[in-house]
């Protein structure tokens, strides 16, 4: 929801105003409140100056409106469904536990130890759906003690060895449809497309996988397919397309009764972005699986938590290196690696504004680089954008910091410090 000009400070000018307005990340529990930034009704300044930072902030409504939202979409399709929100994305245990208390999903896992965790925050084995990668015995060994878990296999061997150890198990197929989908048809965001890649099974292969299942008894009910990473609206044609491709494989089987879209819906990165219709998403899987009553899974772990999530650093030092200023900060890419890792827009915000800054245009504002405190020479967050004036001591906020943000951290330089604090909104 866009904020309403009764947010804007009233202390400022008319064209002061006028600049604000234009900041396209705002929404009602992301604004400013008389210069100061507040993730609903949390002040992050207030937070950042008695906590200290690193420090990631994640705002409970945001989360549980997001799932609701996709919900909606489905409901109002008239789709039986499910969603597994996907723990990679975030796994903080504050966070999961509440994801868990709203009883609004499962869980998708990809890992033996992701699997552990979700049974620990207290989500049942038919509430979690596992896709894995280079499947060891190890992991199998775990797996097959999760009698409930949906299991997609992603290769033959998976279900050679996944049938010997439990003949006549339920297992889906994950799939590979050669049709990449993913943000800005970035190719490194691609879990299948015109190269070929390392996840599920292709349509060469997948006959043979139907023979190896049936001569294990396994019950081949389900066709997974995950193709990449957050899309938005404009890439919704590339999704008929990829839907029509995984039709062939769910009529392969001979009682199918789900089929899992995966995740992979995504969240503005900049302000030409056009955010995902969920209502068109939902009418185009309805289109080609509501005809075969099949129940609908899918696996969102970026749009649910992604921009519900900011991360607060402050501001060093300030200094000038030939013709580029440099801000930098008290935190490095190995505590927020998503935007580097996959080359993604980061927006960068104050966390207070000062009355005094020249608001006038942007074009008046400074043109820096925020630099991170990681020696490596990759330890850029942003360059060359424009920001008010800062000092150091100031606070910044990056902003859809949510999801794959503390999940990929390392401890880099030993710098991998950070807290994390879920809020919620005040009764």
């Amino acid at each position: 929801m866009n904020l309403s000009d009764s947010h804007v400070p009233s202390y400022w000018s008319a064209s002061e105003q006028e600049v604000f307005r234009q900041w396209w990340w705002r929404r009602e529990d992301l604004r400013y409140v008389e210069g100061h930034l507040f993730l609903g009704d949390q002040n992050l300044h207030s937070l950042a100056y008695s906590v200290g930072t690193p420090c990631y902030v994640y705002n409970s409504s945001r989360i549980k409106q997001n799932i609701l939202r996709i919900h909606s979409a489905l409901e109002r399709a008239s789709l039986r469904h499910r969603i597994f929100y996907a723990i990679k994305a975030n796994r903080n245990p504050m966070l999961l536990t509440y994801i868990r208390s709203l009883g609004l999903t499962g869980v998708d896992c990809c890992s033996p130890n992701e699997l552990l965790f979700g049974r620990q925050v207290g989500f049942l084995e038919e509430e979690i759906s596992y896709t894995g990668v280079s499947v060891s015995n190890d992991d199998l060994a775990i797996l097959t003690r999760h009698s409930g878990v949906f299991i997609n296999c992603d290769s033959l061997s998976q279900i050679r060895r996944l049938g010997h150890l439990t003949p006549g198990r339920e297992i889906g197929i994950r799939v590979n449809p050669n049709i990449g989908l993913s943000y800005n048809a970035a190719s490194r965001l691609q879990y299948s497309g015109h190269k070929t890649t390392k996840f599920g099974i292709y349509k060469d292969s997948f006959l043979e996988a139907l023979q190896l299942a049936a001569e294990y008894k396994l019950n081949v009910t389900g066709i997974h397919c995950h193709s990449g990473f957050g899309f938005l609206s404009k890439e919704l044609p590339v999704l008929e397309m990829l839907l029509n491709e995984i039709c062939w494989f769910v009529d392969q089987l001979k009682n199918p009764k789900y089929v899992n879209l995966g995740g992979g819906l995504g969240v503005p990165f900049v302000k030409d972005d056009c955010p995902l219709d969920l209502e068109a998403w939902a009418r185009l899987i309805a289109n080609y699986f509501a005809p075969k009553d099949l129940e609908v899974f899918v696996e969102p772990g970026c749009y649910i938590v992604k921009d519900s999530g900011v991360l607060l650093l402050q501001v060093t030092q300030i200094e000038r290196k030939q013709d580029k200023i440099f801000v930098y900060v008290n935190g490095g890419h190995n505590i927020n690696l998503s935007s580097m890792f996959y080359q993604l827009p980061l927006a960068v915000v104050p966390v207070v504004l000062q009355k005094q800054q020249d608001m006038n245009s942007r074009s008046n504002w400074i043109q820096v680089s925020i630099a991170g405190n990681i020696n490596e020479a990759i330890d850029i967050f942003a360059e060359d954008i424009y920001l008010p004036s800062l000092q150091e001591g100031d606070y910044l906020a990056f902003l859809n910091a949510g999801g794959y943000g503390s999940s990929m951290s390392s401890n880099h330089c030993m710098r991998g410090h950070f807290m994390e604090f879920l809020i919620y909104p005040k009764e």
